[in-house]
């Protein structure tokens, strides 16, 4: 069995991307964009797990993945998470997407498409290894139960306004 094929199957993305789902229903409840996500290791030990803080913070750049890779490498003590698996909720965007190449994540698994801002395989894919580093990308997972969280959080916010 090649090394990619024993690295994906280490990881139970059903369970993990559950994490990153709970973590998306806390940013709905407070205002945020429903985007979670968790970092795990290879034996699906969550080494952290977050959501969007944008509003909370007043800072555009408190995306659930970038605050997830800050304290994945700070408490692990590394710059590189070669080893390590992403879960989040929503297809990352630029920033973040080139984050996790810079980061080394070994392995993506996202649950929603985005068709306008995704850059890991929608809008562009800045994750397959055109850079300097190729990561492993699964989608789809609990993208149903994700797409419904997204339209009611943008639908309330429609209906306030």
């Amino acid at each position: 069995m090649e090394r990619n094929e024993k690295f994906i199957k280490c990881f139970d993305d059903q369970k993990n991307m559950l994490v990153a789902l709970e973590q998306a229903k806390l940013a709905y409840n407070e205002d945020e964009v429903p985007i979670g996500c968790c970092i795990v290791d290879m034996n699906n030990n969550i080494i952290c797990q977050t959501r969007n803080k944008k509003e909370e913070m007043n800072n555009s750049l408190m995306h659930a993945e970038m605050q997830a890779l800050n304290i994945a490498m700070e408490k692990l003590g590394t710059k590189y998470l070669y080893e390590y698996c992403m879960y989040v909720t929503l297809e990352p965007c630029a920033m973040c997407a080139g984050a996790l190449v810079n980061a080394r994540i070994g392995r993506l698994v996202y649950g929603l498409e985005e068709p306008k801002t995704g850059c890991c395989g929608s809008k562009f894919n800045l994750v397959d290894g055109s850079f300097n580093h190729t990561i492993l990308v699964e989608k789809g997972i609990y993208k149903d139960e994700i797409k419904e969280l997204m339209s009611s959080f943008f639908q309330a916010k429609r209906n306030k306004n």
